[in-house]
């Protein structure tokens, strides 16, 4: 049975939903935001699972060598029109993040927009986290964007209804699983009297469960924010984004 994340159609029909254009206006600031919280210095970086290049363009547009990974061929074909249009260069890659490794090849690696739990076994995500260090130059960093626990926590279980601009009806509703380590998350699209639906799972991590995964994936220094600004971690946060090192 193929896996929701590996469905060529949930990409294609949720991808007005869940890619809308200020998504890709906003990811020009969150760049900013992440190259002084990592303190970049040239180098190159690797987008995993890089989706319709929102990130990658963004920071190929500053003159940076940029490797997208992503599984999906719709969003690459996406991501590839994107740069296509920005007039940059982005190596786009067709690849499993369980399965792409390139050694030594990066400063920066990044798993945003919540790219990172979509499996069910954790050993898969440390697995992830060991290529990715490997990857990594010495001194190399590691930045990861995911909804944290406790805010999950403040969240879950409450229904939202948002109106599209066309009038569909979109409906989300997330239910916390198997002793608050998996979340489900439904979505049903209304539009021209039909009702679609789409179900996925992620698996969610606590502040101190992913600075472990990471310290178990042997990375050095791990430090965690409540935002792409740096600020602290906390039950109020909006994201839990989570910075470690490879030693030098």
């Amino acid at each position: 049975m193929v896996a929701w994340f590996e469905d060529e159609d949930f990409w294609a029909a949720t991808y007005p939903i869940i890619f809308p254009e200020e998504r890709f206006v906003v990811a020009e600031e969150q760049v900013e935001k992440i190259l002084k919280l990592v303190g970049f210095r040239p180098g190159a970086v690797l987008d995993l699972a890089c989706g319709p290049g929102r990130h990658a363009v963004a920071l190929a547009r500053r003159g940076i060598k940029v490797t997208a990974v992503d599984l999906t061929e719709f969003l690459l074909r996406k991501a590839r029109e994107r740069a296509m249009q920005a007039g940059v260069e982005v190596e786009f890659v067709r690849e499993d993040m369980r399965r792409f490794v390139r050694p030594g090849a990066f400063d920066l690696a990044l798993s945003m927009f919540s790219s990172f739990g979509y499996f069910g076994d954790r050993r898969e995500d440390l697995l992830v986290l060991q290529n990715v260090r490997e990857s990594l130059k010495p001194g190399g960093a590691c930045l990861i964007d995911v909804p944290g626990k406790e805010m999950l926590g403040r969240q879950a279980q409450s229904a939202r209804v948002v109106e599209e601009p066309d009038g569909a009806l979109f409906v989300e509703w997330s239910e916390i699983l198997d002793d608050w380590t998996r979340v489900r998350t439904e979505w049903i699209l209304i539009k021209g009297g039909q009702a679609r639906a789409f179900r996925f799972q992620l698996t969610i991590y606590s502040g101190q469960e992913l600075k472990d995964l990471l310290v178990q994936a042997e990375f050095a220094e791990v430090t965690l924010f409540g935002d792409l600004d740096g600020c602290h971690y906390g039950p109020k946060a909006d994201r839990l984004i989570a910075l470690g090192r490879k030693a030098a």
